[in-house]
């Protein structure tokens, strides 16, 4: 039971340093664009973010059921998984780097897994696709490799397709008209972004919560509880289990997640919001808007896209719908090594703790 709490403390320690290290996603350009000021986008990001959290359980699910082969999943592993993504949050926010904490959480959980299985590269759940919708498959390929190139892909191009219709439609209207009408309406792009983020971001901890009281009941750590105190129903369909998510687990999260929103992450703000291209009140709206299109999409089909890939594409489109020039690529190519190594680098931190624990 100890361990038990220990991971439920360490899954939260993760939120809270998810709130913080990804609230530029939600505020860094309303920031920018002053539209906001940092405390009001920071109490915004927190609300939106919260009230996020509590819509819907589908990419929590995902998290819990559909990457890794759960008999292999204990406390000690759901803890090392969580250790390795709060390692690579914490270096990247260090030095200012947007990377995706969805991303460093399922890379540490599969190293976690991978070393918990003696190596055996079968406890990964590599693609299990659907006889239906590709979206419905299971597995790291289509869950996670597939959404990591092309939702990014994705928001770059609503994006500029979007500024060139704003640009096209207010061709005749004076820039001061425009950051007047803009000013306001990136308030209510902000809030979408910011509860979007709360949907997805959030459901993942809520996951790894599920799964590691999932293995704690198998190894019946809760089997002398009454039946009131269980929170956590398991129900076996024949088209296979079915994780449902506790109310207690959503509320905690989303909580931790608005605690850790409301600390700021000024360091990631500066480079998404100032650093990769000047933007104005259409910017952020446009960018906003057009990332929050993909991330509601895929939150309804529960997939756990990263949030910044997502915003971080969508400033470059709108940076580069205006000219190519306007963004600095050089900053999005560090940006993109730390997106590519996300994964691998969690998963090695993950899998040595583990290792290191199990010499023990």
């Amino acid at each position: 039971m100890a361990l038990l709490l220990l991971v439920v403390f360490t899954a939260l320690v993760f939120e809270f340093i998810n709130g913080f290290h990804d609230t530029a996603n939600a505020i860094a350009t309303s920031v920018a664009t002053k539209v906001l000021t940092p405390r009001q986008a920071i109490f915004l990001a927190s609300i939106t973010n919260l009230l996020g959290a509590l819509w819907g359980t589908a990419v929590a699910k995902t998290i819990a059921s559909g990457l890794v082969d759960t008999s292999v999943v204990n406390s000690e592993v759901i803890f090392c998984a969580l250790l390795g993504g709060i390692v690579w949050n914490l270096i990247t926010w260090w030095f200012g780097i947007p990377s995706s904490s969805s991303h460093a959480l399922i890379g540490g959980l599969c190293g976690a897994a991978l070393a918990a299985a003696h190596n055996d590269l079968s406890v990964i759940i590599w693609s299990h696709p659907s006889e239906m919708h590709w979206y419905e498959g299971k597995g790291v390929l289509w869950k996670v490799i597939v959404p990591m190139i092309f939702s990014p892909m994705l928001g770059f191009t609503i994006a500029i397709a979007l500024m060139a219709l704003l640009y096209f439609s207010l061709r005749y209207r004076t820039p001061r008209a425009i950051n007047a009408v803009f000013g306001k309406l990136q308030i209510f792009s902000a809030a979408g972004m910011g509860f979007m983020h709360g949907t997805n971001d959030a459901q993942k901890t809520m996951g790894i919560i599920a799964l590691a009281l999932l293995a704690a009941t198998k190894s019946g750590v809760f089997a002398d509880l009454p039946s009131w105190l269980l929170f956590l129903r398991v129900d076996e369909p024949a088209a296979g289990k079915t994780v449902e998510i506790a109310t207690w687990i959503k509320v905690m999260c989303a909580l931790t997640m608005a605690a850790g929103t409301a600390m700021g992450g000024w360091k990631i703000i500066k480079t998404l919001g100032h650093r990769m291209a000047k933007l104005q009140p259409i910017h952020g709206f446009a960018a906003e808007t057009s990332s929050s299109l993909v991330l509601f999409t895929a939150s309804h089909f529960g997939i756990p896209v990263s949030t910044t890939h997502n915003i971080s594409a969508s400033v470059m489109g709108v940076g580069a719908a205006k000219r190519f020039s306007a963004v600095r690529w050089t900053l999005v190519e560090r940006m993109m090594w730390a997106w590519i190594l996300t994964l691998p680098c969690s998963g090695i931190v993950a899998y040595l703790s583990l290792e290191l624990i199990n010499m023990f």
